[in-house]
C-alpha cells in the first residue's frame, strides 16, 4: 500500500488524516489482519486459547478523538469476522490497554490513539501478547495479512465483544501498591498540583491518581473531547496556560500530558516548562534511591537522543546506562533483555518493568510526587541541583542515502565515540550528536546537547554543513 502525505505505515501500526487516507473500510481491514495475525501465531498463549476451543482475543481502546468511536466500532468489526473476540476498554489511557492486555493473557492489543499528533490525525498501534508495541517481523505479517485479504470466518465462526470496565481501576492500583511510591508521604505532603489533560484521555485517569495520593487540583483542558485548545505535545512552547495556571493557583508543580497519556512533562512552582527530559530523571532518581546496595549495580535505558541528565541521574545513583535505538518498542525490548530496573525516553516517558514495560505517564506522576515528597525540595531546586545541559534539534532534506554523511562526520569529529544503530550518534564526556533519518518524514533529524546552546549549536551547524 502506498505511503502518502497523510497516510503513514509503520511497524507497529498506521496513521493518517481522519476522512482523508484513514477510513472505517482500512481500520477494519487492518484490524482484521491483527486478529489474522493473532490466529495464525505459532507458539504461546495465542495458539493455546485455539487448542483449548477458545476463541483468541484482542484488547481494544482509544484516546478522545472525535473519530475514535467511529473507528473503534469498525475496529471491532474486523476483529469478530477473522474470529477474534474483543475486550473493549473504550476511552483509556495508552499504558492502560497494555496493562489490560498482559492481564486477560490476550493475544495482542490495538489502539486506536495519534498521540501527540495534530487533531487531525487519528492512528492505530498493535500491541503484541506481551504488552510491548510489535516488532519489525511481526508488523511485516500483519502489513502483509491486509494487504492479501485476511481470512474471514462465517456465521459460526464470529468473534464476540465485551467490555472491561475496571481497567483504568487496576492500573491505578497497580501504581499504588508499588514498593519504591511512598504514597503515605505523597499523602501527608498534601500537594496542590495544576493539570492540563489537553481534552485527551488523561482525564480518565490522572484527577483519580491525585485524588488518592491526596493531593488538591487545579485543572484545564479535563474534558474528554478531544478538541485539544493548543497543539497537544507536552513540550515547553505548548505548556504556556499551564505555566499561568501555576503561578495563580500558587501550585508546587504543573502536569502535562499527551493525548494518550503516555508522556508526562512537568513546569516548576514557578510557572516555568523544565523540559521534558526531566521526567525521565527524577523517576529514575525515584527508583535508584528506593534500592539497596546489596542488589548489586542496576541498569536504566534511556534512548540514543535522550538527554545527559538522564545519565547522570543514573550514575549518580549508582547505576549503569544502556542506550537503545530511538523508538518504545526498541526501548523496551532493551529494558527487558539487559533486565533493568528503570528506562524510558526523554520525550516524558517512563517505562518501570516492575509494572509492565511501556511509556506510562500516570506512573510518571507517582514517581515524581514520591521525589518531591521524599527529598523536601521544589521543582526548581531538584532541576538546580542537576548539572544543566541545552538540546537543538534541526532537520534538513533527506536523499535516499545517508552513509556519505555519516563518513564526513566520522571523518569531521574522529575523536568521538561511534553509535550507528539508529543512524549516526558521536558522543563525549559532556556533549553529543545524533543524526538520523525521520520514520515519518523525508528528512534527516540533527539532534545535540552541550553544556551551552552555543555548543549544542555548533555541533548541529557542522553536521548540517556536511549535508551535501
Amino acid at each position: 500500500m502506498p505511503q502518502s502525505d497523510t497516510l503513514m505505515i509503520s511497524v507497529s501500526g498506521m496513521r493518517g488524516h481522519v476522512g482523508t487516507d484513514l477510513t472505517p473500510e482500512l481500520v477494519a481491514r487492518h484490524a482484521a489482519a491483527l486478529g489474522a495475525w493473532v490466529r495464525t501465531a505459532p507458539a504461546g498463549q495465542i495458539a493455546s486459547a485455539d487448542r483449548l476451543g477458545q476463541r483468541p482475543a484482542v484488547v481494544l481502546g482509544r484516546d478522545a478523538r472525535t473519530s475514535g468511536p467511529m473507528y473503534a466500532k469498525a475496529a471491532a468489526a474486523g476483529l469478530m469476522s477473522v474470529g477474534v473476540d474483543v475486550i473493549d476498554l473504550g476511552m483509556v489511557p495508552t499504558p492502560t490497554v497494555q496493562m489490560a492486555v498482559e492481564h486477560h493473557r490476550a493475544g495482542a492489543g490495538l489502539i486506536l490513539t495519534a498521540s501527540h499528533n495534530p487533531i487531525e490525525w487519528n492512528a492505530l498501534k498493535f500491541v503484541g501478547p506481551d504488552g510491548i508495541f510489535l516488532d519489525a517481523l511481526a508488523g511485516e505479517r500483519v502489513r502483509a495479512l491486509a494487504e492479501e485479504g485476511p481470512p474471514r470466518m462465517g456465521w459460526d465462526g464470529l468473534g464476540q465483544v465485551r467490555e472491561d470496565p475496571e481497567a483504568v481501576e487496576r492500573h491505578l492500583e497497580a501504581i499504588l501498591d508499588l514498593p519504591m511510591i511512598g504514597v503515605t508521604a505523597i499523602r501527608n505532603r498534601r500537594f496542590h498540583v495544576a493539570l492540563d489533560c489537553v481534552r485527551g484521555a488523561g482525564a480518565t485517569a490522572i484527577p483519580a491518581l491525585l485524588d488518592r495520593l491526596g493531593c488538591r487540583v487545579s485543572g484545564i483542558n479535563l474534558e474528554t473531547d478531544g478538541r485539544f485548545p493548543h497543539s497537544p505535545e507536552p513540550i515547553p512552547e505548548n505548556l504556556g496556560d499551564l505555566g499561568r495556571l501555576v503561578r495563580e493557583s500558587g501550585a508546587v508543580i504543573g502536569l502535562a500530558v499527551d493525548p494518550d497519556v503516555d508522556r508526562l512533562a512537568l513546569v516548576d512552582e514557578t510557572g516555568h516548562p523544565i523540559g521534558e527530559d526531566y521526567t525521565l530523571a527524577f523517576a529514575v532518581r525515584a527508583v535508584l534511591d528506593g534500592r539497596t546496595s546489596a542488589a548489586g549495580t542496576p541498569t536504566v535505558v534511556a534512548n540514543l537522543s535522550t538527554s545527559l541528565v538522564v545519565e547522570d541521574a543514573a550514575r549518580a545513583g549508582g547505576a549503569r546506562l544502556v542506550r537503545a535505538p530511538v523508538g518504545e518498542a526498541n526501548v523496551a525490548r532493551t529494558i527487558r533483555d539487559e533486565g533493568a530496573v528503570i528506562g524510558g525516553e526523554g520525550n516524558g516517558g517512563v517505562m518501570l518493568p516492575a509494572l509492565h514495560i511501556g511509556r506510562d505517564a500516570p506512573l510518571g506522576v507517582a514517581l515524581i510526587l514520591h521525589v518531591l515528597a521524599s527529598t523536601g525540595a521544589t521543582v526548581s531546586e531538584l532541576v538546580k541541583a542537576s548539572p544543566r545541559y541545552t538540546i537543538v534539534k534541526a532537520k534538513g532534506p533527506r536523499g535516499s542515502e545517508l552513509r556519505p554523511l555519516y563518513q564526513r562526520l566520522r571523518r569531521r569529529f574522529p575523536d568521538a565515540e561511534l553509535d550507528e544503530r539508529d543512524g549516526l550518534r558521536l558522543s563525549w564526556r559532556d556533549r553529543w550528536l545524533h543524526v538520523r533519518p525521520s520514520g515519518t518524514e523525508p528528512i534527516v533529524r540533527f539532534i545535540a546537547e552541550a553544556p551551552t546552546a552555543a555548543d549544542a549549536d555548533a555541533l548541529i551547524e557542522a553536521a548540517r554543513s556536511l549535508l551535501h
